[in-house]
């Protein structure tokens, strides 16, 4: 048999075993040729369903419509989004079914264009020119792997990793072709699940096998969770050691530092990642941000402009670019481009969280430029807003806040906010530390660690008196006692879990009750908002889902 002869028939039996003909497909190119190309490759597949997309807003709206099953995705597209950055969006705002399978296609083989795409995750990389034989063959290969993970990646969608991670175990006792990928998935499952030692084991198990570098990150990132920083640390320089493109080997080895107090060396590595893959938006802000803490304005400034040039077209934009840029602007005394960022920052995110933060920002750099008149008018401004608004602010903006105010000449109102922030963080030694700085720059040393003793204990004693009258029996009385914590401390990590494991005993001894169960739910959802990937939330998720009536079906089933 002739090669042609010989590469049809392959193609024949492969297309056998998928039925390519009745799936949606998305090719994205700014080349109308590439994409007639492309769309004939998949034609001679058997497709039927392809829609075609000149540029990035074409196809982030297309995948707002439709949901495709591949997805065909020049890396270059001209003006506006890279495939990088609609893959990017695709994820974030889960425009992509469990099943979808993305292949990024490009004609760039640099280091820094590869590595940008591979941190979004594609499920191939495919170099032009592309033929129907390595199309079909990396098709195959990715969809048939997506076919064993649509169940788990759905429970992952769902934040049920419990159950996940069970469906982890039953595709590993009959899937040995991809055990090793679904150890891995179930080793973060544990760590998201708050079930530390089923991680070590899935990725000990995974090391018996073969040296995978992303195994031994994963027992740096237990290390981690148990505040075993040094140890930590000493595994993902070996890693980076190993394999120097392991880029999220530095962003959490620069976790470590800044956990360990060490910011100069965290920000020593983060340039060095931010070289090798220069495009990550939130990797520029943190670089920014750290050169601003370490007082190094020029390399702040330029984290801060490259941060704003590639989120242009990012999902991933952020107001912090702009409000870090504003600061070294009045660093270096450059008011008038300080308050047009400011200005930029307000359009661009028009919310009143940010028109907060870009009063304190305005007040910091009129106070960094010596314009101390309106440095001390914009802490009045703020003054006024907290008498108006019997909220606060996330803990960040409170620390700024109350910054700013001490050094414009106010007293009560930022001791007040820091107090806030010590409640709602009682057991976060490391902010703790923060907010005693804070007090010691304004010359409050003595009473800052008096008002932060006093502060924890108030948050402590809230939260016990819930949890005594939760162990005595007191059921209702330990729920609406929980309420009020709550309200008085709405961030309080140790509160909000308590708060759900206590509505979740309610129902566990008196039986199911639909408002206590949506409770419970929204404050378990407020605590993945304020602060992702905690222990004890797939637990209590887990302890919730098991009490939510069954189905009549459901029931039969388990008779």
């Amino acid at each position: 048999m002739s090669f042609p002869g010989l590469l049809n028939a392959t193609l024949a039996t492969s297309i056998q075993h998928v039925d390519w003909a009745n799936k949606n497909y998305l090719v994205v190119d700014d080349f109308v040729g590439i994409r007639q190309l492309l769309r004939e490759s998949l034609r001679n597949l058997g497709a039927k369903n392809i829609d075609q997309a000149s540029s990035g807003g074409e196809a982030m709206a297309l995948l707002g419509r439709i949901r495709y099953d591949v997805v065909l995705c020049d890396y270059n597209l001209g003006e506006g989004k890279n495939g990088q950055q609609v893959l990017e969006e695709a994820r974030v705002r889960n425009l992509l079914l469990p099943s979808s399978v993305w292949l990024m296609v490009s004609a760039e083989k640099s280091v820094e264009s590869v590595m940008g795409a591979a941190e979004h995750q594609p499920d191939a990389y495919l170099i032009k020119p592309i033929t129907e034989g390595v199309l079909l063959t990396r098709l195959n290969r990715v969809w048939h792997k997506k076919q064993v993970f649509k169940e788990i990646d759905q429970a992952f969608a769902e934040k049920d990793y419990l159950g996940a991670a069970r469906m982890c175990d039953a595709q590993i006792a009959t899937n040995k072709v991809h055990e090793i990928d679904l150890l891995r998935m179930k080793a973060g499952l544990m760590l998201k699940s708050g079930e530390p030692e089923q991680a070590r084991e899935a990725y000990e198990r995974v090391l018996q096998e073969r040296e995978y570098q992303w195994a031994r990150a994963g027992l740096a990132k237990i290390r981690m969770a148990n505040g075993e920083y040094e140890q930590a640390r000493q595994i993902f320089q070996g890693v980076i050691a190993d394999n120097r493109y392991y880029i999220d080997a530095y962003d959490q080895l620069a976790q470590a530092y800044q956990a360990m107090g060490q910011n100069e060396e965290a920000c020593s590595v983060l340039e060095r990642a931010a070289k090798l893959s220069p495009n990550s938006v939130l990797r520029q802000r943190s670089l920014g941000q750290v050169c601003l803490k370490l007082g190094n304005v020029g390399m702040a400034e330029k984290a801060f402009r490259k941060c704003i040039a590639i989120g242009e077209y990012s999902v991933m934009k952020t107001p912090d670019a702009y409000l870090g840029l504003a600061r070294v602007c009045g660093l270096k005394n450059e008011t008038k481009e300080a308050l047009q960022l400011l200005l930029t920052a307000q359009r661009e995110f028009a919310t009143d969280h940010i028109q907060l933060r870009a009063k304190i920002t305005e007040g910091m750099v009129y106070h960094e430029s010596g314009d101390y008149r309106r440095a001390r008018k914009a802490g009045d401004d703020l003054e006024e807003l907290l008498r108006m608004n019997p909220g606060r602010p996330d803990t960040p903006t409170c620390m700024e806040m109350a910054t700013l105010l001490f050094a414009v000449g106010v007293k009560e109102s930022p001791v007040e906010l820091l107090c806030y922030v010590i409640k709602n963080n009682h057991d976060n030694l490391l902010l703790l530390d923060e907010v005693q700085k804070v007090f010691d720059k304004a010359r409050m040393s003595d009473e800052g660690h008096a008002l932060i003793r006093a502060s924890k204990k108030e948050a402590s004693d809230m939260m016990n008196q819930g949890v005594l009258l939760w162990k005595t029996g007191k059921l209702p009385e330990a729920v609406d006692w929980m309420r009020s914590a709550r309200a008085a401390l709405p961030n309080n990590l140790r509160i909000l879990f308590n708060a759900a494991q206590i509505l979740i005993s309610h129902m566990q001894q008196l039986g199911h009750d639909a408002e206590l169960a949506q409770e419970a739910h929204d404050v378990l959802m407020h605590v993945d908002k304020v602060q992702p990937g905690q222990q004890r939330f797939a637990q209590l998720m887990a302890q919730l889902a098991a009490l939510a009536p069954r189905a009549p079906r459901e029931q039969e089933q388990a008779a």
